[in-house]
């Protein structure tokens, strides 16, 4: 059938805007925001600014839901430092559950008609974090647990986070390229972090920042008069422990790439992450680039670089541990009391610990998931555990899973580590993934270390990081594969 219509009358979306149907129904809807606006406040008016990228984002998480997957590794970089900027109780901290829960279901529309490929998540990191994650289930039955609001909290990101981004991760990060870009976002929120870092270093807090440290966070973010630095993550120690962890494995990706552009962002991000993982004066950070590179070196299997490097770790344990130089700088003091035995703040742990380990010695399930430590105060003001500093992050699984849970949890830390640098050796073809699956275990098992000292690993945006790299360590003939095909192409 011939359209006859005359494409000169046809009215532009500016135009219609103009007729009076348009008009009224542009009115009504002022008039209502301005309503609600005036009756519950400036917040609403943010709402409706923000919905329309709120729209944007969803048309593009249900299209390409690896948008969603991105966007929890970049969320769990700032969303605990939200918590100063966001006034009231908002759960913010459940946005991460809510991001993830979406981008599954976006996964099964964008595949309504087709199939998800589940296979992908057929390997041994599913079956760990579904283990890992039973065994949280469980402890909501343990004896010693009295509150399950305080279960809630703890477990979510002990295991839950886990169990959701490490079949994610499987299914996304298919590919280098995909793997690429998931390095590329670390490395560009770990230079934003730095750069923070410096900012409160050089200009001080904002007063947002200054509200939290008065709050009661000063009593360990300044000490002797001294900022430690926090950026935008939730507190200095895991600002120092994710920065040196950043630097390990972004220094190791700058030796493997050859194109200039890539070799100089990595570079980047490892010299302002070490930059960072100082101005935080956290001693633990300390460990984990010692503990990463010897790793790396182990990997390497060359004998000239392993020897060069166990030198150069040996040259910077003994600049730390026997002598004073730049001991006026209060960055290198404070990491230097790290390698004292004497330390006061070490005797105190080594005394909690002993009274832990009285009071477990009964409970071997531990005395139940968000029991223990400080935040367990919130829930369980009067508790024995509540009432002891765990510091550690394996001694809060001690504490709060118990023995069984301790050991569990190291069987799948230690299981991924050994499995993942078997393959690096003796499995991966391809030179520039073998390298970049190196950066990733060394990495690891700094935070693996830096997490006796602090509880680190479990805490966002560490534990977001960790949890793909479990994914990725024992998943890399799916990646080496892909690398060759391409090569031959």
């Amino acid at each position: 059938m011939q359209n006859n219509a005359n494409l000169f009358e046809i009215q532009s979306g500016s135009n219609k805007l103009g007729t009076p149907r348009y008009i009224v129904s542009i009115i009504c809807i002022a008039v209502v925001c301005s309503l609600l606006i005036g009756k519950m406040g400036i917040s609403v008016g943010v709402i409706f600014i923000l919905l329309p990228f709120v729209a944007v984002y969803l048309n593009m998480l249900f299209n390409h839901p690896i948008v969603g997957y991105y966007s929890a590794v970049a969320l769990g970089f700032v969303l605990l430092g939200l918590g100063r900027y966001v006034s009231g109780d908002l759960p913010i901290g459940l946005a991460m559950d809510g991001i993830l829960v979406l981008t599954y279901i976006a996964l099964i529309f964008n595949n309504f008609y087709g199939e998800i490929n589940w296979k992908a998540t057929n390997k041994d990191a599913t079956f760990l974090a579904l283990a890992w994650f039973g065994y949280s289930l469980l402890e909501v039955i343990n004896p010693e647990s009295h509150s399950f609001a305080a279960w809630f909290a703890g477990m979510r990101g002990v295991s839950f986070y886990m169990v959701l981004m490490v079949p994610l991760a499987l299914i996304f990060i298919n590919t280098n390229r995909k793997l690429d870009l998931f390095l590329y976002l670390w490395g560009i929120f770990s230079i934003l972090a730095s750069i923070k870092g410096i900012m409160q270093n050089t200009l001080g807090v904002d007063s947002f920042e200054k509200a939290w440290l008065d709050a009661g966070a000063a009593e360990t973010h300044i000490l002797f008069g001294k900022l430690r630095i926090f950026s935008f993550l939730s507190d200095a120690g895991q600002f120092g422990a994710n920065q040196g962890y950043s630097a390990v494995v972004a220094m190791i990706i700058a030796m493997a790439v050859k194109e200039f552009r890539i070799k100089l962002f990595f570079i980047t991000v490892a010299l302002l992450g070490f930059y960072g993982m100082l101005l935080s004066g956290t001693r633990g950070a300390i460990s984990v680039p010692l503990a990463g590179f010897a790793v790396y070196f182990f990997i390497k299997r060359n004998t000239a670089v392993m020897i060069s490097g166990i030198i150069a770790l040996i040259l910077v344990f003994v600049f730390f541990k026997y002598t004073m130089i730049g001991q006026d700088n209060q960055q290198i003091r404070r990491m230097r009391s790290a390698f004292d035995p004497n330390d006061a703040s070490l005797q105190v742990r080594i005394e909690n610990q002993k009274k832990l380990a009285v009071y477990l010695s009964s409970r071997p399930l531990g005395g139940g998931i968000g029991h223990a430590g400080v935040k367990a105060k919130k829930y369980l003001p009067n508790a024995f555990l509540s009432q002891v500093a765990t510091d550690s992050w394996y001694v809060l699984i001690w504490a709060e899973q118990g023995i069984i849970g301790l050991m569990l949890h190291l069987f799948i830390l230690f299981y991924t580590l050994i499995k993942g640098c078997y393959h690096i050796m003796f499995k991966i073809r391809d030179p520039v993934l073998k390298m970049k699956m190196a950066a990733l275990a060394a990495g690891m098992f700094g935070i693996m270390v830096a997490s006796y000292g602090n509880a680190v690993l479990g805490t966002m945006p560490t534990g977001m990081l960790i949890y793909t790299t479990i994914a990725l360590l024992l998943n890399t003939e799916i990646l080496d594969k892909e690398a060759l095909s391409v090569a031959k192409v």
